[in-house]
């Protein structure tokens, strides 16, 4: 018999850390190759963690809420034969700093009672969900963590990084911030959340930590971004008909179903096409044109969470090829089988609200994206067509569109043309288009 240690596996590019959410099998417990021991969390999605071999649980190292880096060791396997994965398998760290005593330590994880510190972080330095959140509760600004030697991965910054440096901070000089060279509006205040005392029979849901993670960004969405948002009704008659005409021959053909969203998607990417600077992004006083058209499609989730996992390169792709990535990324959405990447990298967001029944949205940009298209549902209704004999009364299948966008850098001009585009596209949908 031999040792096996179990590592935290690599998640995708930046994400260097995972926060054990619950261990599917027990120390004791036997488990087979490719068996999910493990549920984990990032600051993108919640996922599994498999094992590479069989064999049993004999130690659990790292415990439920408990964070590991990756190529971290989270448990140790007895496995057949001799000898399991040895240290220069595993991805090497510097030693940590020394750790905080326990009374420093209490302080800095207790939920801050006082409203959120308002220290902003410009990005160019990677911060951990978890590290980013003592950073502010501390009060430690970005020019202090840039002398944080970290013990991570390339550098990172880990929680006993900046947990021993909040320990020692009060005997360390204090070193000024550098001047910056160009003018800014100071960054919005977020309001202190009002306490609320509970009623009688009121039921206390505390938030998980998917919901915290979308609250903290949808207000931080709403504070960047001014938002301006058109509307359209947009007669999708062909749409539905050749998506009647072709969904049983597709099924059939590609063991896969053909929903509305590959139509939706490949009209907005001719959209975005037409209209590329739809397709950017701010960073201070510059905008960032992005060459990749990434479409970002929000899904919701069985515990009513929303994520976006994100189609990458979608001009690239076809009909046919859409509606297999947009069903493979929201069946592993629903099941927690996406990783990191997976949701990374979008560069304009669709929202289908129409699934729920609404006829339209006023959605929430997304950072760092300036745009959010919303789809409403489609609907039988009486509408007037032109023909060559005289104005006729009808039956179409209309639906609501919303844009919103970024007043920063959209225009009402641009903004209602790419919304005026995808409408065009869809309403002259060719029935013959091949799938």
């Amino acid at each position: 018999m031999a040792e096996y240690k179990l590592l935290l596996p690599s998640m995708g590019e930046g994400v260097m850390e995972a926060t054990i959410i619950t261990w599917l099998f027990n120390e004791g417990d036997n488990v087979k190759e490719d068996d999910s021991v493990v549920e984990i969390a990032t600051d993108k999605v919640d996922s599994d963690v498999p094992t590479p071999v069989s064999g049993k649980i004999v130690k659990i190292l790292k415990q439920k809420d408990e964070v590991a880096k990756v190529g971290e060791a989270i448990a140790i396997l007895e496995i057949e034969g001799e000898g399991g994965n040895t240290a220069s398998e595993e991805v090497k760290t510097e030693t940590p700093a020394a750790a905080p005593d326990a009374d420093t330590l209490k302080t800095i994880e207790e939920p801050l009672q006082a409203a959120a510190s308002n220290v902003e972080f410009s990005g160019d330095l990677y911060l951990s969900p978890l590290v980013k959140s003592i950073a502010q509760q501390e009060n430690i600004s970005e020019a202090e963590l840039k002398t944080i030697k970290g013990s991570g991965l390339e550098g990172r910054i880990t929680k006993e990084d900046i947990l021993a440096y909040v320990a020692n901070r009060g005997s360390q000089p204090q070193q000024a911030a550098p001047v910056q060279q160009t003018v800014s509006a100071p960054a919005p205040v977020s309001a202190p959340a009002t306490t609320i005392t509970a009623a009688a029979g009121d039921e206390i849901i505390p938030m998980d930590r998917m919901r915290k993670i979308i609250a903290e960004n949808m207000v931080k969405a709403k504070q960047i971004a001014p938002h301006v948002t058109s509307f359209i009704e947009t007669d999708v008659t062909n749409v539905v008909k050749w998506r009647n005409k072709n969904k049983a021959l597709f099924e059939k053909r590609e063991g896969e179903k053909l929903t509305f969203m590959p139509i939706f998607v490949k009209a907005v990417v001719k959209a975005i096409q037409d209209f590329p600077m739809i397709n950017v992004s701010v960073s201070g006083e510059n905008i960032i044109k992005k060459k990749n058209i990434n479409i970002g499609m929000a899904t919701a989730l069985p515990d009513g969470n929303l994520i976006v996992p994100v189609i990458k390169n979608a001009d690239q792709l076809s009909l046919s090829g859409l509606a297999k990535a947009i069903n493979d990324l929201a069946y592993r959405a629903r099941n927690k089988k996406l990783r990191p990447e997976d949701t990374q990298g979008a560069t304009y967001t669709i929202s289908n609200v129409g699934s729920f029944g609404n006829l339209m949205g006023t959605p929430i940009i997304p950072q760092p994206q300036v745009a959010i298209l919303a789809i409403g549902a489609i609907v039988k209704k009486p509408a007037v067509l032109e023909t060559k004999d005289g104005d006729v009364i009808a039956i179409r299948n209309l639906m609501f569109m919303s844009h919103s966008y970024d007043h920063r850098v959209v225009d009402g001009s641009l903004g209602g043309m790419m919304l005026k585009h995808v409408h065009d596209y869809l309403e002259n949908w060719d029935l013959n288009t091949e799938i």
